[in-house]
């Protein structure tokens, strides 16, 4: 039998080789053959975890609460000192120096990535600045909304940071970021569904012990990782309810 893996669509495209790699890892740490399915965006991929297409994935929070609470998915790992946070981004040459001083209005490029939306969002709230009075145009990646930044389609965007400081530099020198979040306790975790709970703690020891050999160190620097650390269902579960918290 085949499973099938997958990875939030918001990942960083220069890791794109460390995924396959991975899962060619994966095969041999667990004797199972995985087939390694990305897709261009949350829409295609939340179809696919409706139809109970996906056996394993790496999940941003946002989709780990349908997944742990709705699915019966489990989380197993996420990495090491590594959190999501969000960073509102604005063209060099705007005068804007702080979010208060963001007018109604205010024309925004994001894409659909969900928990980066939400943290622009509540940091937009000093300036009063909601879905009502400003404009959102949605794009495919975030090298879109640095493009339409840099064009002058935009007077802001919304970043998830990790993916902003790896922007060229010829990229980031014509932008500026204005705030950046602090959350701290939202990150993404690797799930394993129903059909995979045998595994658990197989695949959550392998995942630990990764860092411990040359090789596991080769694969944690191709997905920019440092390591790995387990995961309980009750961290989860108060990611998920931080999320909630922050939606309301």
């Amino acid at each position: 039998m085949t499973y099938h893996f997958t990875v939030s669509p918001d990942f960083n495209p220069s890791y794109l080789s460390g995924w396959f790699i991975f899962n060619t890892w994966l095969q041999r740490q667990t004797g199972e053959a995985f087939h390694l399915e990305l897709y261009n965006d949350f829409e295609s991929q939340r179809q696919a975890i409706a139809e109970d297409k996906v056996d394993l994935i790496y999940a941003n929070s946002y989709d780990a609460s349908v997944l742990v609470r709705d699915k019966g998915f489990m989380p197993v790992a996420c990495p090491a000192g590594k959190s999501d946070e969000a960073v509102i981004v604005l063209p060099q040459d705007s005068p804007i120096q702080s979010v208060e001083a963001l007018p109604p209005g205010l024309r925004i490029s994001s894409t659909n990535d969900p928990d980066v939306n939400m943290m622009c969002m509540i940091m937009l709230e000093p300036a009063d600045l909601n879905r009502d009075n400003t404009t959102s145009k949605t794009c495919d990646t975030y090298i879109l909304v640095a493009k339409d930044l840099i064009q002058g389609h935009a007077d802001a965007g919304f970043f998830l940071q990790e993916t902003f400081d790896k922007l060229s530099k010829v990229v980031k020198s014509q932008l500026r970021p204005l705030v950046r979040s602090q959350i701290q306790v939202i990150h993404h975790v690797l799930l394993l569904g129903p059909s995979l709970l045998q595994m658990h703690q197989e695949l959550q020891r392998a995942l630990i012990a990764m860092n411990d050999s040359p090789a596991g160190q080769s694969l944690l620097e191709s997905l920019n990782f440092s390591a790995w650390e387990s995961v309980e269902p009750e961290d989860t579960e108060f990611m998920i309810d931080l999320m909630d918290t922050l939606e309301t």
